[in-house]
């Protein structure tokens, strides 16, 4: 790990200067114009991650053409990421240094997919989980009436519940066998999200998995009492209850206390992060739903940690994700980031990135304790094309703000419909960049021998200002291999983000003040409270009567 004596603050760099500089050039000039100056352009910012299993063809392929830089812009970016020592934090980050510099660890969840070895060579056996899991995809634990365990519902929420959530939407589909357990999700507090699981599940056939690292998240362990509840009520007080249940947890104690056996409570290390831990025992209803296609989410995985850590920067695609998002959210003052999945498997990708991004560098403290001076994570949001385009794509075209835009397409096959999604993203990239001006509204409308003063009257309204930046991320289909590349990309871009920034992107103190407020609510320390919170406490009280 870089001493904190050897940190410099980013805006007090010369490239930082350089970049702003750049931004004062770049300010008026229309995106479009870039590819008029530059007729090369597209083909220069194509970076791509190899696949090692399929020679000549990408895992990845990130188009940055659309973005409002230039090779200079790049050339003091890729400047920024040296004079931070971005080299020296890859280096660490895969070789077991302490990036987690507030909780002097490790982050080290690469290990999980074979990149790097675990810290202090203390691994993570997931032996005893895959085996489990195992037997549970294949028909061979039973419940406590004999029944066969045909359902899995995952109690978890954040990182316990995202990763998984999403790999099992993305894939599970993919590589059903017919036999293998239907998995559901839950994580809200909220009585409706378990009750709508339960409604559709039959307590003898049901095994829930209650993922908590310290087994003390109080939403978690709110729904797993009430599943518990749900199963004496079905099963009787005397059933063995245990065969219903299985853990992820560190707090082998407190799980066996609840009613789990200790041989169905499967361990993850410190030194994997929550939003990190889907590639741990996390990954459990992951690879339950599709079995061996696991490990091939791995190795995409590892095929972008090789790349991040020996990719020179030039041509590094976590990097350049890293650097791109920092000069749009420091230098041309945007604020939020759109994730825009043109993929209904992909539906909840927003929802995972939100966390990792935002929990992650969502912060103001620098390395050496001061405050930083300059912005950092964005507020990311999206949602699935091409339904977003029949809703807040209006926005995107014709509203006050610039937004940065994401586009993940999954090519796949040549089915018209899927033909029809790739040819909207790439349609909507475009657009949104090029715009629409007056002049071409007005040629638009005369083409339908609208009278002069209806043209006049209408052309303003369609009109759309363009100059939109946007990457756009080409899949060769989405599978396994995929998948893990995609999300390794963005584990990895958002660690250079928060090194290029000085901050720690592996620890989330700040979550915990919310959650000391809200025990402290619980226990009727209503006194503690600021005017407003106290009074509203007491009416929803007294709504409850």
């Amino acid at each position: 790990m870089v001493e904190d004596d050897a940190f410099t603050a980013p805006q007090r760099l010369p490239a930082w200067s350089a970049l702003a500089a750049h931004a004062r050039r770049l300010a008026s000039r229309p995106l479009s114009s870039l590819f008029a100056d530059d007729p090369g352009r597209a083909k220069r910012l194509s970076l791509t991650c190899d696949n090692p299993a399929i020679p000549g063809e990408p895992a990845l392929v990130a188009d940055f053409s659309k973005q409002a830089l230039d090779d200079a812009v790049i050339a003091d970016l890729i400047q920024l990421a040296r004079e931070t020592r971005l080299d020296e934090g890859i280096h660490c980050l895969f070789t077991g240094g302490k990036v987690n510099f507030t909780e002097g660890r490790a982050a080290a969840h690469m290990a999980m997919r074979g990149s790097c070895p675990p810290p202090s060579g203390t691994g993570a056996n997931t032996l005893a989980m895959r085996a489990f899991a195992f037997a549970l995809r294949d028909g061979k634990l039973t419940g406590s009436t004999g029944k066969t365990i045909r359902h899995l519902v995952n109690i978890g929420i954040g990182g316990s519940d995202l990763g998984p959530r999403l790999v099992c939407e993305a894939l599970a589909d993919l590589y059903a066998d017919g036999e293998s357990p239907r998995v559901d999700f839950v994580a809200n507090i909220d009585p409706r999200d378990l009750g709508a699981v339960l409604d559709r599940s039959d307590p003898t056939e049901t095994l829930f998995v209650v993922s908590s690292k310290s087994f003390g998240t109080m939403e978690t362990l709110a729904n797993a009492e009430a599943a518990r509840q749900w199963l004496r009520d079905a099963l009787g007080a005397d059933a063995d209850l245990g065969a219903h249940f299985a853990a992820v947890s560190n707090e082998v104690k407190a799980a066996t206390a609840f009613g789990v056996r200790p041989t169905r409570v499967f361990p993850l290390p410190d030194w994997v992060g929550g939003r990190y831990s889907v590639w741990s025992a996390i990954g459990l209803p992951a690879l339950v739903a599709i079995g061996g296609a696991f490990d091939e989410f791995l190795s995409g995985a590892w095929a972008m940690d090789e790349h991040f850590r020996t990719t020179p920067f030039e041509r590094n695609l976590p990097l350049w994700q890293a650097l791109v998002g920092l000069w749009n959210t420091d230098f041309l003052a945007i604020e939020t980031l759109a994730a825009l999945p043109y993929a209904h498997a992909l539906r909840s990708f927003p929802a995972w990135l939100q966390q990792l991004e935002m929990e992650s560098n969502g912060k103001h403290t620098l390395r050496d304790g001061s405050d930083t001076y300059v912005n950092t994570a964005p507020i990311v949001w999206g949602g699935v094309g091409t339904v977003g385009q029949h809703a807040f794509h209006q926005l995107l075209y014709q509203g006050t703000r610039r937004v940065a835009l994401d586009f993940i397409v999954p090519v796949g096959d040549d089915d018209p419909r899927q033909r029809a999604l790739v040819d909207n993203a790439l349609a909507q990239a475009a657009a949104l960049m090029a715009g629409r001006s007056k002049e071409a509204a007005r040629a638009q409308l005369a083409a339908r021998n609208l009278p002069a003063a209806e043209i006049d009257r209408l052309a303003p309204h369609l009109v759309s200002p363009g100059n939109q930046p946007s990457t756009t991320l080409l899949l060769p289909r989405l599978d396994a291999f995929h998948l893990g590349a995609l999300l390794a990309l963005y584990e990895h871009k958002v660690f250079a983000q928060g090194w290029l920034w000085g901050i720690n992107p592996f620890d989330q103190y700040g979550v915990e003040l919310g959650k000391e407020m809200a025990r402290a609510l619980a226990e009727g320390l209503t006194d503690a409270q600021d005017a407003s919170t106290a009074r509203l406490a007491g009416i929803a009280e007294g709504l409850r009567q």
